[in-house]
């Protein structure tokens, strides 16, 4: 890590504030959209689970009525066979069994990621912010705190509106850092000697956000998730250009943004 504690972003404070505001800007223009998807989520997750529940219940009944058939025949003749056991159906995101274990499956398993990403940022920067308040960081310019506020506010509504399609499909709200990788990150913010050091992991962060949001538009199947992914990436991908400049590393503008960086639902240890 840096041992430079008079680093300064390579471009103007004024230029940084006007940044901050025009990401701020567009945040709070995507949130009524990310909102309303993530509503409509959460109802077509939670209408799939009843429509597998009830699914579930009339092959339970004709199960019984069968059971009963092959009892009746049984008595009448000791040539036949028991039937050999149906095999369990399969768990439906938001279905009750899903509900009951606790287990983040299907769509919900985008879900859960994100949800963990989200709150994965926002502790780095409120652990900036700590740093920095307790003299760890050297000097802070007041843009680049303003940057670092702002950015965490957008990170906690978007893991909000995730956690409303968590409890909305009947599982609970992930409100820590469910991931593999997070001591390594916290390992890497305690070792953090500047500003500058801190915007690299931070640019890390973003990066992989981005790039999981575009990965869950063409991987997860419903329509609303895929519009709630979509309506949250831009404004991850602006933290990132914001941070690029902040470092002096012009974001050279890619025709398509890549997904080498995207997280992995692996990474969920929940």
């Amino acid at each position: 890590m840096s041992t430079d504690r008079t680093w300064e972003p390579a471009i103007g404070e004024a230029e940084l504030a006007r940044l901050t505001r025009d990401m701020d800007e567009a945040h709070r223009a995507t949130l009524p959209v990310m909102r309303e998807s993530a509503r409509e989520l959460a109802d077509q997750i939670r209408v799939t689970g009843q429509a597998e529940l009830a699914r579930r219940r009339f092959l339970l009944g004709a199960g019984g009525v069968a059971a009963a058939l092959t009892l009746a025949a049984c008595s009448s003749s000791k040539d036949v066979k028991d039937p050999a056991p149906s095999s369990p159906a399969g768990t439906m995101p938001g279905s009750a069994s899903a509900s009951a274990s606790g287990r983040y499956t299907g769509d919900l398993q985008v879900v859960a990621l994100a949800t963990a990403l989200e709150n994965q940022a926002v502790g780095a920067y409120q652990a900036t912010l700590d740093a920095a308040k307790a003299g760890k960081l050297g000097t802070v310019p007041p843009a680049v705190a303003t940057f670092v506020t702002t950015a965490m506010a957008q990170h906690a509504d978007h893991a909000k509106a995730w956690n409303a399609v968590l409890t909305g499909a009947g599982l609970p709200a992930i409100t820590d850092v469910p991931l593999s990788n997070q001591p390594e990150t916290l390992a890497a913010l305690g070792k953090a000697a500047s500003v500058g050091d801190v915007a690299k992991l931070a640019l890390d962060l973003e990066d992989q956000a981005a790039q999981t949001y575009l990965f869950a538009t063409y991987n997860v199947t419903s329509p609303a998730g895929i519009a709630t992914a979509a309506s949250i990436a831009p404004v991850e991908a602006m933290h990132a250009a914001i941070l690029n400049y902040v470092l002096g590393q012009y974001p050279v503008p890619d025709d398509f943004l890549p997904t080498d960086k995207a997280a992995s639902p692996t990474l969920l240890t929940v």
